[in-house]
């Protein structure tokens, strides 16, 4: 995790000191269901609770470099902090036991974090596209203008891509939501399914349905990939704000605060640093999806190539796509709008996107598709070239003037018409689950 990227809270659930109370979290969850099932004497997680154990992650490192294995280097120190109740922490377990369940309460509380982050961006993302349901711009196709659109549909787009963003977060935390306490192969050799039952409860997971040694890896991947397509639907909004405050363009701009400098070298610059340092945060957190999905495929019941992976991109990841809702949240609040900026772009078409309406009408009136076609576009490229107006090249068009009346034509020509349903777009992606 690199700080500049990190939200406090996020860099606090990654640290050392969070995992390995998460570590002990699980085993003393696990040594109380033993209790309950009369394996291990009552009392026993209560008597360690009470020490008030202050777990230290660098004597635990210590011990690592002895044991050369994370989990026997925790429960040594565990032993050394707790005295003689610590004998019956790990009984018949196995280190993934530890090591899954306790990755599943982190990647759930990290989930959490990241879903309230996403309720920010969608209400902000309501709220502009309900202020801009009318705001009529042009719509553009390649990049170039294709027919009249509203800045409240276009953010409306934005919006239901989020919301179906938090949809599939939703059903991942819930897949993700699974730890194990099943022993060496997930036999319960030395355990029960009962036991694993009444810990994974008391820690809000559930029971992998098969274990293997591990928590199957789909799932993990389920949940970087739900993360990927949230990063995606950011960079698309910045993508679209980097193309609108473009100095050609000129329909929105980042909000550009009082002291803040746009280029050490040019003093009028104001760049969309923070729409391109979304687009490129969006590439890190996509790039987790392949590693996340190479873990799936592991061999028989485990081995530990997925562990080094997951140790970098559960914290990075996490805490990058944290930071990028922060930061597009603002983004969208803090946009500023020129209505009449997309106006100007509307009028340098000069009613171009009209075309497929007077073609519609000329076919209303009996013109064959193509041939209506082409006579529209017959005066629409002498207008594209500057040559006469295309309203104007129409009427003159003898071929389009016995179809069409002038007051036929001009019907045609009608901003409001093309843009009747814009609010019930809005709508639809507001009233959307």
């Amino acid at each position: 995790m690199i700080p500049r990227y990190t939200p406090a809270e996020l860099a606090e659930l990654w640290s050392p000191r969070a995992r390995y109370a998460a570590w002990l979290e699980v085993e003393l969850a696990a040594c109380e269901a033993m209790e309950r099932a009369g394996v291990v004497p009552f009392g026993t997680a209560a008597s360690i609770r009470a020490k008030d154990l202050k777990l230290d992650p660098d004597r635990i490192d210590e011990i690592e470099r002895t044991t050369k294995h994370d989990v026997i280097a925790f429960l040594t120190h565990v032993e050394e902090l707790a005295g003689e109740p610590a004998r019956f922490l790990h009984l018949g377990m196995t280190s993934s036991d530890v090591l899954d369940t306790s990755l599943a309460l982190l990647l759930v509380r990290a989930t959490d974090k990241i879903a309230a982050r996403l309720d920010a961006y969608v209400t902000a993302l309501a709220e502009r596209a309900r202020e801009h349901r009318a705001t009529p711009m042009i719509g553009r196709s390649h990049g170039i203008h294709a027919e009249p659109v509203s800045f409240g549909v276009v953010l409306a787009g934005h919006l239901a891509e989020a919301k179906r963003g938090r949809v599939r977060l939703r059903a991942a935390r819930e897949e993700i939501a699974v730890g194990k306490i099943a022993g060496a192969v997930g036999t319960y050799a030395h355990l029960s399914p009962s036991i694993e039952a009444d810990a994974l409860g008391t820690l809000g997971l559930s029971p992998e349905t098969v274990s293997t040694q591990v928590v199957a890896r789909d799932r993990h991947a389920a949940l970087f990939s739900a993360f990927a397509l949230i990063a995606a639907g950011i960079e698309r909004l910045a993508t679209n704000v980097r193309h609108w405050q473009r100095s050609e363009v000129a329909e929105a701009e980042e909000r550009f605060t009082a002291g803040q400098k746009g280029s050490s070298a040019m003093p009028h610059k104001r760049n969309p640093i923070l729409s391109e340092n979304l687009c490129g945060l969006a590439r890190v957190v996509r790039a987790a999806v392949s590693p996340a999905l190479e873990d799936v495929a592991l061999w028989h019941e485990r081995d530990i190539s997925h562990s080094s992976v997951e140790r970098m991109i559960a914290p990075d990841v996490t805490a990058t796509l944290a930071f990028m809702l922060e930061r597009a949240t603002g983004l969208v609040s803090g946009l500023v709008v020129y209505p009449e900026g997309m106006k100007k772009n509307l009028d340098r078409s000069q009613e171009l996107y009209f075309s497929e309406a007077v073609m519609l009408e000329m076919v209303k009136k009996g013109r064959p598709r193509q041939r209506a076609y082409e006579l529209v576009q017959r005066s629409a490229m002498r207008a594209f070239t500057g040559d006469g107006r295309f309203r104007d090249n129409l009427k003159a068009d003898p071929d389009v003037s016995a179809l069409l009346s002038a007051a036929e034509l001009d019907r045609c020509f009608d901003l409001e018409h093309a843009l009747r349903h814009a609010g019930a777009i809005v709508d639809r992606a507001l009233e959307a689950p």
